[in-house]
């Protein structure tokens, strides 16, 4: 029996593009300590921005804000105590699957500085959704526990003067992990870059 032959180069490229797109955007299966949203790895909390790469080990606190497990999350946003909860997603990529009724606002954990355009975009989105409201409790969230995106996004936030700011560490990994609702992703608004 003859097989068709493909081309193995383009299929090699594409094959590459798309686990680069995977390892990137974060859409891939977790390896256990990316669930594992207690997990330390020994690196210092920082209230300086991290720049690339966004993939990395992160610290188990956040100055200015608060850590939120994925119990204490679920307790809250079940039991919306406390101030209705705004959980923001800062994952980058096309699309993914996110905690259900969270917003989408990609990029907003890139940038190099608070006085760069994302943090004014930043400033412009959170006062939009807020309604002014800096006591509002914003939880901030990407991927996993190796996801700097949700951490630079909260000190954003922080440097912005909202008081209620939280990092959900575990991100959509320690949700999934914990058998809790997810939903596709849809944009907010446009990304940074």
């Amino acid at each position: 029996m003859n097989m068709p032959r493909f081309p193995t180069r383009p299929l090699a490229v594409a094959l590459a593009g798309g686990l680069s797109c995977l390892l990137l955007c974060g859409h891939f299966t977790a390896r256990a300590a990316d669930a594992d949203e207690d997990h330390d790895w020994g690196v210092a909390a920082t209230s300086q921005l991290r720049r690339p790469p966004y993939s990395a080990p992160t610290p188990r606190e956040i100055p200015g804000g608060k850590v939120i497990t994925t119990a204490q999350l679920r307790d809250r946003t079940q039991a919306q105590t406390g101030g209705a909860v705004m959980l923001i997603d800062v994952a980058s990529g096309d699309g993914h699957v996110t905690l259900a009724d969270s917003l989408w606002l990609a990029g907003i954990g890139r940038g190099t500085s608070f006085l760069d355009p994302a943090q004014a975009y930043v400033a412009e989105m959170l006062g939009k959704l807020t309604g002014g409201d800096k006591r509002r409790p914003l939880v901030f969230f990407c991927v996993n526990v190796q996801c700097w995106l949700s951490y630079n996004a909260a000190l954003r936030a922080i440097m912005l003067g909202y008081s209620e700011v939280y990092w959900y560490r575990g991100g959509v990994e320690a949700w999934r992990a914990a058998g809790l609702p997810l939903a596709r992703a849809q944009p907010l608004v446009f990304r940074i870059e």
